[in-house]
């Protein structure tokens, strides 16, 4: 979803975009006896991803996405070839190969769903790149992150920057609504609406307003009222309620 975004230009005064951004250049100019690393954290649909891949854009980062089945050579190899390095055979190899590269093209490094890093004890093996290149790493992961990492005293000991992802408010709505639905007239009792269900979450504000652009293209509208909507649930992330069955 979020990559069906990221092209307009809208998205840079998004308020989680703009933090990201001012954390990764805090680290970029930092002084050299400083520590380089960051930390983005946050609960799940506040646009953390959408952000960290809108900077990654902007800065000409590299970024990669984690995966909970990955290891230490799966998370080198998708760095390489996000890096379009040929990877080398060995983890160590690997990982002199990405400092290597970070450090000759001047790029920070951004991680996200870190969180599976440090569950899976990998997370030293990113201290190990961040000392070897000395260039900005971010770590991007859920709301307890910072937590996790401080059972890892060397890593967390080299995060110069915590930067707490926002819930999307009034604004992040209203620059959304212009992507989403920019040829749609919302009335401002169901912007209200969508708002409340979507609770700070801009994913589900997403997942509104496009329910909005389908309803409004069904029924032939270019204005969408409260009571166009109807009896229609809105996207709130709440888990449904179990059935009875006889």
């Amino acid at each position: 979803m979020a990559e069906q975004i990221m092209n307009s230009q809208t998205l840079a005064p998004l308020r989680n975009v703009s933090a990201f951004l001012t954390l990764v250049r805090r680290p970029q100019n930092r002084p050299h006896d400083t520590p380089g690393m960051g930390c983005f954290f946050g609960l799940s649909g506040y646009g953390k991803t959408t952000a960290s891949i809108f900077v990654a854009n902007h800065e000409q980062a590299c970024v990669v996405q984690c995966k909970s089945v990955w290891t230490q050579k799966a998370l080198c190899q998708a760095i390489l070839a996000e890096l379009g390095v040929t990877a080398a055979k060995t983890i160590y190899e690997m990982v002199d190969q990405i400092a290597e590269a970070l450090a000759r093209e001047d790029v920070p490094l951004f991680i996200d769903e870190a969180d599976f890093l440090v569950s899976k004890k990998m997370i030293e093996i990113v201290r190990d790149i961040y000392e070897s290149s000395l260039i900005p790493v971010v770590l991007i992961g859920e709301e307890l992150l910072p937590q996790k990492l401080q059972k890892w005293e060397r890593v967390h000991g080299r995060v110069l920057s915590w930067v707490a992802a926002e819930p999307a408010d009034a604004r992040d709505f209203y620059l959304l609504r212009q992507i989403r639905c920019p040829d749609l007239d919302i009335a401002p009792e169901l912007q209200a609406k969508m708002r409340e269900a979507s609770r700070g979450s801009a994913r589900r504000m997403v997942e509104n307003l496009e329910a909005a652009r389908e309803l409004g293209r069904t029924i032939g509208r270019e204005t969408l009222t409260l009571k166009d909507w109807g009896g229609r649930e809105f996207y709130t992330g709440a888990t449904p309620m179990p059935r009875r069955i006889a």
